[in-house]
């Protein structure tokens, strides 16, 4: 079968130069006598029109170059259509594009994106809201909302957000139920990941695969901040997977789960990112796997 391509290029994703980009993807994809067009993003990430377009001009891959929040938005508007998805990381974490093997260079990423190796993977519903990675309550979305509004992106602009915010961060009141069993907590942050990423090779759920059909979820406690920063790194080296016990579940400052689907009460409105993008919190969330979501092209 003949593919065809559209490259989606977000303008202002990152931190490097966009200038060159258009010209090596018409030099690479020509050498490969793929035809292709050349799409820019859109700041609403409305992707619904490209329905239409994969069915009438018989497109097989669309390729994005940008960041997680791209490409989570590209994603879940082509639910369900027969496409792969091939990504050239060009945003500021990366965690998907990290998760599945797929390198930061363009020159590289194109190799696989040429190469046609693709795998479905799985996502998740957050309140019926689509995510392809990563979503945060707490200290890492209220990072995520203050690094929106920065001028400059880029790793050390997250850092320097990440430091402000260590800082001030308090926990808030949970109460999830994971499996049938229900239980309350303070926490800094609640991660749910399908991917072990969260961006720039920083891994918050080690045992997470992006294509086992269930979500890791990482309940990190109220502690010292002191305490955070070394329950967090053991966490990242060699985080093990825990069923509820009730009577140790205190005891332990980090907690990592795996289930298919999950409920969290949020009462003191902790804020929410989805995929590293803020995004608008609940006092309630039910958040399911969706698998074998889309074709992902990767090494």
């Amino acid at each position: 079968m003949s593919r065809r391509f559209i490259y989606l290029i977000n303008p202002i994703s990152g931190t490097g130069a966009k200038d060159y980009l258009p010209m090596l993807i018409s030099k690479k994809t020509t050498d490969h006598q793929i035809p292709f067009e050349i799409l820019h993003t859109n700041a609403e990430g409305e992707y619904s029109y490209l329905r239409e377009k994969i069915a009438s001009e018989k497109i097989t891959d669309i390729i994005v170059c940008g960041g997680d929040g791209t490409v989570s938005q590209v994603a879940g508007a082509l639910l369900g259509i027969k496409v792969n998805i091939g990504i050239v990381p060009m945003g500021s974490g990366n965690g998907l594009a990290f998760a599945a093997k797929i390198p930061r260079k363009a020159k590289k990423a194109l190799e696989i994106i040429f190469n046609g190796n693709a795998l479905m993977v799985d996502s998740f519903y957050i309140n019926n809201k689509f995510s392809c990675m990563l979503c945060g309550l707490g200290f890492d979305a209220q990072v995520a909302h203050d690094f929106a509004n920065q001028k400059k992106r880029g790793l050390a602009t997250y850092i320097k957000q990440s430091t402000k915010n260590f800082f001030t961060a308090n926990p808030y009141p949970f109460e999830l139920e994971i499996d049938g069993e229900a239980f309350n907590t303070e926490a800094f942050f609640i991660s749910v990941a399908n991917s072990n990423q969260f961006g720039n090779n920083f891994t918050i759920a080690p045992r997470a695969s992006l294509n086992d059909g269930l979500l890791d979820i990482v309940v990190v406690n109220k502690m010292s901040k002191m305490r955070m920063v070394w329950s967090v790194l053991k966490q990242i080296s060699n985080g093990q997977v825990r069923m509820y016990e009730d009577k140790k579940y205190h005891r332990n400052k980090v907690h990592y789960f795996q289930a298919k689907k999950l409920n969290i009460k949020n009462p003191g409105l902790a804020p929410l990112h989805i995929d590293g993008d803020p995004a608008e919190t609940s006092a309630s969330f039910q958040v399911e796997i969706i698998e074998k979501a889309f074709s992902l092209l990767m090494p």
